[in-house]
């Protein structure tokens, strides 16, 4: 009888164990290019070249990092324009547990002059720092 109830034994503590790992969320961030407020006028999503030293993303609509300061290259789309626009290089301090907006801000519709903005930042659903209650 002994035997069977060690058998059973991981079977009862399983459940246990594991919703101790559930209530921990990623400790990253996460970037992206897609537009969150359409009513901006000459803002586009942006196309986010590079994180860092860090490249060829296999996602590249979302991107995860580590918090910190982060250096990013940015790319405003511009479809029809020889070359395209300038790429602008940003910092940005990214807080963990966030999902950064990166967006383009063109001056106007004729133009290729852009800056980066950050268009929203919201967090991440079931992000939970450890320690954090």
């Amino acid at each position: 009888m002994r035997k069977l109830t060690w058998l059973f034994l991981p079977t009862l503590l399983a459940p246990t164990l594991l919703t101790g790992c559930a209530t921990w969320g990623p400790t990253w961030s996460e970037l992206t290019g897609a537009r969150y407020n359409v009513t901006i006028p000459n803002r586009r999503p942006a196309i986010i070249d590079r994180v860092d030293d860090r490249g060829a993303f296999p996602n590249p609509n979302l991107i995860r990092v580590e918090p910190g300061e982060r250096r990013l290259v940015v790319q405003g789309p511009a479809p029809g324009w020889a070359g395209g626009p300038p790429l602008h290089v940003m910092m940005l301090n990214v807080e963990p547990c966030k999902r950064y907006y990166i967006n383009a801000q063109f001056e106007n519709t004729i133009t290729q002059a852009w800056t980066p903005v950050v268009d929203f930042v919201e967090p991440i659903a079931g992000c939970q720092l450890p320690g954090a209650k």
